[in-house]
């Protein structure tokens, strides 16, 4: 019997979400199942193709709902859930009892083992810190910028890999040996600390790229980084080098899509007034109060562009 499990990809909460859902499901459904992974990026257009809900059951975890009928478990935790009310109205209509939202949670993993343990009466404490570094890093809740900049707690290192190195297949076998093994073994284990070196060298040099890029106005941070060729960047080095600031809004280009990150700072001195994943999904993105992104084609950087200095103007206005 085989288990297709789909998940946010390059995230930390989506990889530690597929792993608290395997061992929940070895666990309370079947041991014996074969666990295959998809990772699922946001993208223009449709996020599924029919061939990814190949198992004999399927899941999505951390990642918008699908109407497919091959689609047995879902949970997520984001506000923009959903690609249309057609897709809402279709998971309110389910009655499986296998498919789960909250949007009040930090991390769907949190969400995921919650309700493993209410529901279903699974609860393994080996998986605790990984629960821990789920909620602390999708809930932004570091202690400080310097904290989830300068990376050095072992979880944080595995969180850049997961969401820097572009192989697919590495990150799946991260997901099978955090199915296996504690958290911060995986964390300093060779394989991993062999591709964080020159990630965090990257991570250093990009920090100095934004340092020169970015610039700072009516509590906003913004920096577009196409012609650099960056992909990503560590969210947080916008609050890093400017504490002062409300917002970041940033842009970037990947062989995929066009990317458009917008955030508020964590530890602002001055309130977030504006709901991020709902200025996000007027362009057709999404995300969470204090942090979204919008997607366009690889193509389409001037559309971004575009957006950009919109989306600036919403986020400044009445700020000076």
């Amino acid at each position: 019997m085989k288990l297709r499990i789909l998940y946010h990809g390059h995230c930390f909460d989506g990889v530690a979400s597929a792993t608290v859902f395997t061992r929940f499901y070895k666990s309370r459904v079947n041991r014996e199942a074969d666990v295959e992974y998809t990772s699922l990026l946001h993208r223009p257009g449709s996020l599924f193709d029919a061939e990814m809900f190949d198992g004999d059951e399927n899941a999505i975890v951390d990642f918008k709902y699908s109407t497919s009928d091959h689609l047995t478990w879902w949970f997520d935790h984001h506000q923009s859930a959903f690609l249309t009310s057609e897709d809402e109205a279709h998971f309110h209509r389910d009655q499986s009892g296998k498919k789960f939202l909250d949007t009040t949670r930090k991390s769907c993993t949190e969400f995921i083992a919650d309700v493993a343990h209410s529901r279903f009466g699974f609860q393994d404490e080996s998986l605790d810190p990984l629960i821990h570094w789920a909620h602390i890093i999708d809930g932004a809740l570091y202690d400080s910028p310097a904290q989830c900049v300068e990376l050095a707690a072992p979880a944080l290192q595995l969180m850049q890999v997961i969401e820097s190195d572009p192989d697919d297949q590495f990150i799946e076998q991260i997901i099978r040996s955090l199915v296996a093994r504690p958290l911060d073994e995986v964390a300093k284990s060779d394989e991993v600390q062999h591709r964080f070196r020159p990630i965090l060298a990257r991570h250093h040099e990009t920090l100095e790229t934004i340092r020169r890029k970015a610039s700072y106005a009516n509590g906003v941070v913004t920096f577009d980084l196409v012609d650099e060729g960056l992909e990503g960047f560590n969210k947080f080095i916008p609050y890093y080098l400017y504490p002062q600031t409300i917002y970041s809004v940033a842009l970037t280009r990947g062989r995929h899509r066009t990317k458009i990150s917008v955030g508020s700072n964590p530890w602002s001195p001055r309130p977030r007034t504006h709901n991020i994943a709902s200025i996000c999904e007027r362009y057709g993105g999404g995300g969470h109060a204090v942090v979204g992104a919008v997607s366009f084609a690889p193509d389409e950087v001037e559309r971004g562009r575009t957006t950009v200095r919109e989306i600036i103007a919403e986020l400044s206005k009445g700020l000076d």
